[in-house]
């Protein structure tokens, strides 16, 4: 199809899960008629259909939901809306023109254009390719996320006796997950000196379950022929290095990776859109307003989020700004500010400000800290010294810190840079 036959939207939202739902529901309340969701999967909601465990909306709702549970409220919203959606359809090239070209096995190749574009396509799990793990090629090696699907929408088990290497949300809660389908898990095993997961998830899905937790250890090797036979682990230093002398041996026939997310930012970087090095997704603004006009992201996309209802506020916020973008109602900025961080502080989003707060929400910033911190502090420094002080009761890198700048706004807009930075009470 010839790009002459597209049709124009005045917002296209790419990813129908709880990101692009929100983004979607809140453009269309914001007034915009012609707004199109494209999904690749045959139904909405995304990753939250394969979450059958609770947890979901404490915070958005003040519920304890499943994640079916959760995607359903904005999925009833969505359908009440009557907000157009493409399912079952992938976008195969973005332009930084905002066309885009689409196929889906009903309609084939087709062009679409848009005058708002908002990323909200999550991220992937790294895979043991990324992580260059030797040993031999078996079956038996999945991702966490893959098993969960594979159990929990498909019926099928992964393995009888299984190790988890990382301890990620997504592992974390797979060890719970096998281990009530009658798995023997042996252990799950992470790299850092701490969990990669929130805290509630290694006390409700190991400690209650007694699965062991080996703190600064890894896989090094993988044996087996056919199918996965036992998986050897070993000690690291500081350096993340290997100690010799500490390899043991562990039977297994499943070894599930729960590793690190990776924003979907393939799309992103054919719109143009610049990258955080930080984070793995695309630089934005308190609008989430990418590097290029009109082009805005939300959720999984622009960074790893611990909670489902903080992924709800981004796309919420997202698609406000897109809406407001649409009809020419943003304000213009007199000059984003540049955010910087510095160690123990690992990323902040937005990375710019430009005080356009169209929602209170757009005040609030999102740390992630590369290590836990106890009674920490957050300074807001400038050219000319601290603008702020944020005290907090405590801060770990699974769980990320918002702090409100409303009262510091004015200052921050007043600043050449603004820096964050981090240190423990005395």
């Amino acid at each position: 199809m010839t790009e002459k036959h597209e049709k124009t939207y005045d917002l296209v939202v790419i990813g129908g899960g709880p990101a692009g739902l929100a983004a979607a529901i809140s453009a269309k309340r914001e007034g915009i008629k012609d707004v199109l969701v494209i999904e690749r999967y045959a139904y909405l909601g995304g990753i939250l259909n394969q979450c059958i465990h609770n947890g979901f909306g404490l915070k958005k709702f003040a519920l304890d939901l499943t994640g079916p549970e959760y995607a359903q409220r904005y999925i009833h919203s969505f359908l009440a809306l009557g907000i157009d959606c493409l399912l079952d359809t992938c976008v195969l090239h973005m332009t930084p023109s905002k066309k885009m070209l689409v196929t889906s096995s009903a309609a084939g190749l087709q062009w679409l254009s848009a005058r708002s574009v908002v990323f909200a396509m999550g991220c992937r799990e790294r895979t043991r390719g990324n992580l260059n793990i030797p040993g031999d090629r078996p079956a038996g090696v999945l991702t966490a996320g893959t098993a969960q699907r594979l159990m929990n929408i498909e019926g099928l088990m992964v393995g009888k006796k299984i190790v988890i290497l990382g301890s990620g949300d997504i592992g974390l809660i797979m060890a719970r997950r096998c281990t009530l389908e009658g798995a023997d898990v042996q252990a799950v095993v992470e790299i850092l000196p701490h969990p990669s997961g929130l805290n509630r998830n290694v006390q409700q899905c190991l400690a209650d379950y007694r699965i062991p937790l080996y703190l600064s250890h890894t896989v090094i090797c993988i044996k087996g022929r056919r199918r996965v036979e036992k998986v050897i682990t070993a000690r690291v230093d500081k350096k993340l290095q290997k100690v010799k002398g500490t390899e043991k041996e562990m039977a297994c026939d499943t070894l599930l990776l729960s590793v690190g997310l990776i924003p979907e930012c393939e799309l992103v970087l054919e719109a143009g859109v610049k990258i955080c090095p930080q984070t793995g997704g695309p630089f934005v603004d308190e609008m989430f307003q990418t590097s290029r006009n009109g082009f805005f992201a939300c959720g999984n996309v622009v960074q790893v989020y611990d909670l489902v209802d903080s992924v709800s506020e981004s796309g919420h916020l997202a698609g406000k700004a897109a809406a407001r973008y649409v009809r020419g109602l943003v304000p213009a900025a007199a000059g984003k500010v540049p955010l910087k961080t510095s160690p123990p502080i690992n990323s902040v989003v937005p990375q710019f400000f430009g005080g356009r707060s169209i929602d209170e929400g757009a005040n609030t910033w999102c740390l992630r800290v590369q290590k836990p911190l106890k009674e920490p502090v957050f300074w807001l420094k400038n050219q000319k010294g601290v603008l702020g002080r944020i005290p907090k009761p405590y801060a770990v890198p699974s769980e990320m810190v918002f702090i409100n700048v409303s009262k510091y706004k004015q200052q921050i807009l007043e600043s050449d840079t603004v820096t964050i930075q981090a240190g423990e009470r005395t």
